[in-house]
């Protein structure tokens, strides 16, 4: 064990709310370290429905507040990082027998307007007879409502969040979990080992951050040995993939016969992600998959409204995540808030601040209160700073990603469409990084397939802590969607081959 290192802050865990908070506190001055028990996003931040988004639906469950701070938020995230959020335009068709018309307008209105919407188009009344929109849904459905909503690369921001902090100053460490945090002389031990490495290290902090997600209550109790009135609520949600079924980039939104509304959003080109589900869930937070009952009933949704009938060996494959929202006594979990709320425990003059509910959306305010209320402990921290900042990769003219995608074709016209068209969109303006020198597909070194080659696998290793093929073909990237298992095979090979020579 290496002599203690002493720091301002001490983050545990290594999701969305974790690296936003390292990243803000890193840019204020403090000196951050951040751990991650497996890999960066690996547990629910990878596994949401890749929006961000004011929660439409949470206006019936009267979250004023919580959906304007959302739509607020949905501006700022977009011009911070253009390149993996972006706007989706979305189509509600009607159902007579679910919402009546006037309240689905009223929502929509409200949303319009709750969050001073200003780069986004408004709602409008499509006629499906008429509109190309209408063209893949039955004949019943007439009438639809169209609003917009960005998409997010949910696993790519909680990366570009933790480069950040890294650039900045923070220590990150992924694969490495925090085994003890005890309360000594006013400050915290914390003690964490490297799964890889088997690396024991052990630092002093003056602040302890227990962002964990599902497992809050965990490091609360077990690792911290500490108390918590807060509890979570941990509720399922699950996705599935298949293959796009219908015409043009926009999105639906259906409502279900038990008033859930289910997403179908197009997905890395020719496919489609649909979900999600929400069950209350009991097991280990490790463990989650989409269960064949829920797989069922998002089919169902899907074609209580499309003409072409979607089966279940039409399921590319699944993912399920499992959502900590704050407990706030309801019992449906449709209905329970996705606000979250800080628990400040200063006992023994070592604070500990534990992060409980929260959502993608509202990440970068939830660093940023969280950070407030740590002010008085810090007094010689920066001021707030993110609201104008550009993510890694971020930092385009105007946030115009367009005329930044023009500007990249006539830079490098020896590439491919789809490979550019993979590059800006993951990397922005850092893709010079993984380019290097190189003038043709030669120069990037050796092709796993599809858009997969080693300058870019090179990099994910080298910047952004990727440590397993799972790690690139997933996390950081979608390249499992688009090799066959043959290609995945003998770069799992390759990769595995790689890591051991560089140990």
């Amino acid at each position: 064990m290496n002599k203690r290192d002493m720091v301002d802050l001490f983050v545990i865990g290594g999701g969305i709310n974790g690296a936003g908070i390292a990243r803000d506190a890193a840019g204020r001055g403090l000196s951050v370290v951040l751990c991650e028990k497996d890999d960066l996003s690996e547990g629910t931040s990878s596994r949401s429905g890749k929006l961000v988004h004011g929660g439409l639906r949470y206006l019936e469950y009267y979250e004023f507040r919580l959906v304007r701070e959302a739509l607020i938020e949905r501006e700022v995230l977009m011009n911070a990082a253009p390149h993996i959020i972006w706007p989706m335009r979305f189509v509600l068709p009607h159902s007579p027998e679910d919402r009546p018309a006037w309240l689905v307008r009223l929502g929509l209105f409200l949303y319009d307007h709750l969050g001073g919407r200003k780069k986004l188009p408004g709602t409008r009344t499509l006629d499906l007879r008429r509109a190309p929109e209408g063209a893949p849904l039955l004949d019943r459905y007439t009438r639809a409502f169209e609003y917009s909503d960005c998409w997010v690369d949910d696993a790519r921001l909680v990366v570009l969040n933790a480069v950040d902090a890294a650039a900045r100053g923070a220590t990150v460490l992924t694969r490495t979990p925090c085994i003890s945090a005890r309360r000594e002389d006013g400050a915290w031990t914390v003690t964490t080992r490297n799964t890889r490495t088997g690396e024991i290290r052990e630092f002093r902090a003056k602040v302890l951050v227990n962002a964990a997600g599902p497992w809050v209550k965990d490091v609360v109790e077990r690792v911290a040995g500490a108390n918590s009135a807060r509890n979570v609520r941990l509720v399922k949600g699950s996705h599935i993939i298949v293959p796009k079924f219908w015409e043009g980039a926009n999105a639906y939104l259906v409502q279900n016969h038990d008033k859930r509304v289910i997403f179908i959003n197009p997905y890395e080109g020719d496919k489609a992600l649909i979900g999600t589900t929400d069950i209350a869930y009991e097991g280990a937070a490790e463990q989650v998959s989409a269960d064949e009952s829920e797989i069922e009933y998002l089919l169902a949704a899907v074609n209580r409204y499309f003409k072409e009938k979607l089966r279940p060996e039409d399921v590319l494959t699944s993912f399920s995540g499992v959502r900590p929202l704050f407990d706030d006594g309801q019992g449906n979990p449709s209905a329970v808030t996705r606000d979250y709320v800080f628990d400040l425990d200063e006992t023994e003059g070592a604070p500990l601040l534990n992060v409980f509910g929260g959502k993608i959306t509202t990440f970068r305010e939830l660093a940023e209160r969280g950070l407030g209320k740590l002010q008085r402990f810090f007094p010689q921290m920066g001021a707030d700073w993110t609201h104008a900042a550009p993510l890694p990769g971020g930092n385009i003219e105007n946030a115009d990603f367009d005329s930044f995608r023009a500007r990249i074709k006539a830079e490098y016209p020896w590439m491919p469409r789809s490979l550019r068209d993979h590059y800006t969109r993951l990397y922005g303006t850092r893709l010079s990084q993984i380019v290097g020198s190189a003038t043709s597909l030669e120069g990037l070194g050796r092709h796993f397939g599809g858009d997969l080659y080693e300058a870019e696998v090179r990099y994910l290793v080298e910047a952004e802590w990727a440590t397993t093929p799972e790690d690139v073909l997933w996390r950081r990237t979608k390249h499992r969607l688009h090799l066959s298992e043959a290609e995945q095979a003998d770069f799992a090979d390759w990769f595995s081959a790689e890591m051991r020579e560089a140990a």
